[in-house]
């Protein structure tokens, strides 16, 4: 059954190419689409900016960038972007959206994993990573590399997104229906407020009391398209638990936690981590904040998948204890069944996870 509002699913998202309302400077890569989201690829010139920006509603991001642009990095070969800068990338895709649907970014979970900070931006825009409902233009992805330098190229995948129609966003009362029947986090007594389910951080640690990592600083650089590339140890200082379960995150340092609750997103529902919340501390969880549909679902060999974090402290050291909550994820519904699943044949990285690295790192 095909509902009137909702996220699109593959299928869909391929139709958009054949009609026109997307269009890429080259044939995509085979496996491009996703179950609920397209990666979008670099192009081939990366601009070094002095500052990140907004365009505003009566600017194009060319504009800005011929009055912001310090020098021009050719991606066509690959290059090294350096950490603590901002570049801008014109990416290969572009839109042409009908009046009725909208789309939202965010970073590949690869990404977040590295610590990329990226946002995608259009013309006339007032808000990252939104794409208003109509939107008909180019799309640039800012990219700030913040703990490791990293080789990048043209068609790196760094960013996603994704397509909806409508308001289809889970009520609470929704959701809480939904986790009875499917079981959304594993929680005897699921914390649901503010739209969305609770997730909270396990500081406990393995059967070796290993809790995390913490990125090291100074380190070589991270190609981002090359798989157990690199020896974790050179990047990554393992944290264990001292029998206290509790972490002080030092400010602006990066962390890779796991969520203390195996997540579910049914096959008919999309997931999203929402952003980071005040509220709960002065810290950011969870930078690539898109599941796909299949994510943790037994029938897609995802039984026990974990929710992996990162984290940064921001001003002052901040003390998180297990249990405690981190943030909590939006459902939304699917406008149909996708034809994958995440972890179904698709070559997912992350299906069944714990506390895992991203895919670049081995050891």
């Amino acid at each position: 059954m095909t509902r009137e509002t909702g996220i699109l699913a593959d299928r869909a998202i391929a139709a958009l190419f054949e009609t026109g309302r997307l269009i890429a400077e080259r044939e995509l890569d085979r496996d491009q689409i996703q179950p609920a989201s397209l990666d979008l690829r670099l192009g081939s010139k990366a601009f070094r900016v002095r500052a990140s920006f907004m365009p505003g509603p009566s600017s194009l991001v060319s504009d800005k960038l011929d009055r912001l642009k310090l020098h021009v990095v050719d991606l066509s070969e690959g290059a090294v972007l350096e950490t603590g800068c901002v570049y801008i990338v014109p990416l290969m895709e572009r839109l042409d959206l009908p009046a009725e649907m909208s789309a939202s970014a965010n970073p590949k979970s690869s990404t977040g994993r590295l610590d990329i900070f990226t946002r995608v931006i259009t013309d006339y825009a007032q808000e990252f990573d939104k794409i208003p409902a109509g939107y008909s233009g180019p799309l640039y992805l800012e990219i700030s590399p913040r703990t490791f330098p990293i080789v990048a190229r043209q068609g790196s995948r760094l960013s996603q997104i994704r397509f909806r129609i409508g308001n289809a966003l889970l009520s609470e009362p929704e959701l809480l229906h939904l986790h009875e029947k499917e079981t959304l986090v594993a929680s005897a007594t699921p914390n649901v407020s503010g739209g969305g389910i609770a997730l909270s951080i396990d500081l406990k640690g393995d059967a070796n009391g290993l809790i995390g990592y913490r990125g090291k600083h100074h380190t070589a650089v991270v190609d981002v398209d090359k798989k157990a590339q690199h020896d974790l140890f050179d990047f990554w200082e393992p944290l264990y638990s001292r029998g206290r379960n509790e972490l002080i995150l030092d400010p602006d340092e990066f962390y890779i936690l796991v969520s203390r609750e195996a997540v579910h997103v049914p096959p008919l529902y999309a997931a999203e981590m929402t952003p980071f919340d005040p509220l709960v501390g002065e810290f950011r969880v969870h930078y690539a904040g898109f599941f796909d549909p299949g994510f943790g679902h037994e029938a897609a060999g995802g039984r026990g998948s974990r929710a992996v974090l990162e984290v940064r402290s921001h001003e002052v050291p901040f003390i998180l204890e297990d249990s405690q909550i981190v943030g909590r994820l939006v459902y939304e519904h699917m406008l149909e069944h996708p034809e994958g699943l995440y972890g179904s044949g698709l070559g997912s990285n992350y299906q069944a996870q714990g506390l895992k690295l991203s895919k670049h790192f081995r050891g």
